[in-house]
């Protein structure tokens, strides 16, 4: 089924919710609805019905897509059961059910919507990335698998720092025809990013005490980090895979000078930026001869829904003319995905060069490409305040090409 159910398995883990046990179940295989032989003498009229009801099933598999949309924007209120095979069942790292009562039931605790919900979690969401599959055979008339790609979030307040769990992952959906509306999900799998890719890009399911260990880590109390330079630039979360994210990020207005020295750049870039509150993270670029050495700030971006940023102030354009800040370039940079590796070091070249190349490893197991040509510079992120105390946040950043991604 959809996306919710997966967090019955991380309430299960709660101590508070031990006492409730879960029923192992057997999948069951999708059997295609299969048309009858044609007669010799009906089979031009028998191949037009066939025709006729293929479409027509395409039809209503697209209807199940837009439901299935229409439930994750409204994280399953309603949860349209028509469209769910009474026995329906899922099937995620940590747990398993089956019965669409069991599945509504968990949806509205995981959404506070019960009272054991109401106490356990709160601010639960999902983002829906992409919905694709569903291609219906002209000859069986059987449906391929419904794949969605999602992030989701639950903020668990039966603890007293309230931590938030993140997931990214796909829901594998297997559907057939039949039911009221004329098809139906029969059974849900889910695999998480974080634990399930394997070596390719493929999922596949692993010991489930590695599910409840990576969800157990992220309710732990986070240490002390360093102040943080400024707001963050927004970003819309892809994937959290095992050692790296993907983030497509919103267009933004960028400053950007060349420097020699860190300190110096961020100097200049204060002074050039004088009446704007910049964003986090400052932005680095380094080739690999470590000449024309570059630093960007992102200073605005485009909310949902708009084209651009709204416009720079024109006394700061006007002042980046001046021949104190020359060589500086205030451009407005596209929406991009990016892959993200982070360190908690200090930003020196051993540490930001071992953390790309890292990265980069991680991508290539993962089968996201890496952009010919990128590994000619390094590009890092930096977010703390300089001379700041605390543990650092420190990432590198590889811009990826369209076609070099699922998302």
């Amino acid at each position: 089924m959809r996306k919710v159910p997966s967090f019955l398995g991380l309430a299960l883990w709660l101590p508070l919710y031990q006492q409730h046990s879960i029923n192992a179940f057997t999948c069951s295989s999708v059997t295609p609805f299969r048309l009858g032989g044609k007669s010799a003498e009906g089979g031009t009229a028998l191949n037009l019905a066939s025709d006729t009801t293929t479409t027509s099933l395409v039809d209503k598999v697209q209807r199940l897509k837009k439901v299935l949309q229409r439930e994750y924007i409204s994280f399953f209120d309603p949860m349209q059961c028509e469209y769910y095979s009474d026995s329906v069942s899922f099937e995620d790292p940590m747990t398993s059910l089956a019965g669409v009562d069991n599945y509504k039931n968990n949806v509205d605790m995981l959404a506070s919507r019960t009272l054991l919900g109401k106490f356990l979690f709160q601010d639960a969401g999902i983002v829906l990335h992409k919905v694709e599959g569903g291609e219906v055979d002209p000859v069986d008339r059987s449906i391929s698998n419904i794949i969605t790609r999602w992030t989701l979030r639950v903020t668990v307040k039966a603890i007293p720092w309230k931590p938030t769990a993140r997931f990214t992952g796909i829901s594998v959906y297997e559907v057939s025809s039949g039911g009221s509306e004329g098809v139906v999900v029969d059974h849900q799998t889910d695999y998480w990013d974080s634990i399930n890719i394997q070596s390719g890009g493929g999922y596949g399911k692993v010991d489930k005490s590695i599910a409840v260990n990576h969800f157990l880590d992220q309710l732990k109390p986070g240490n002390v980090n360093a102040v943080a330079a400024g707001l963050e630039l927004p970003y819309e979360l892809l994937r959290i895979g095992k050692d790296y994210e993907l983030r497509r990020y919103p267009i933004y207005t960028s400053a950007t000078i060349p420097y020699d020295r860190r300190d110096e750049g961020y100097d200049v870039l204060a002074s050039l930026t004088k009446g704007m509150t910049p964003l986090a993270p400052s932005l680095m670029e380094v080739p690999n001869d470590d000449s024309k050495k570059s630093m960007s700030w992102p200073l605005v971006y485009a909310l949902p829904g708009e084209s651009s940023p709204k416009p720079i102030p024109e006394e700061i354009l006007e002042r980046s003319k001046e021949p104190l800040w020359d060589g500086c370039d205030i451009e407005n940079i596209g929406s991009k995905v990016v892959a993200v590796g982070t360190f908690s070091d200090a930003s020196v070249a051993p540490i930001v060069r071992k953390a790309d190349r890292a990265l980069r490893e991680s991508l290539k197991r993962d089968g996201i490409a890496v952009p010919s040509g990128s590994d000619s510079s390094v590009r890092f992120a930096q977010y703390d305040a300089i001379f700041s105390m605390g543990k650092r946040r420190g990432e590198v950043w590889i811009e990826l090409d369209d076609d070099g991604h699922p998302y």
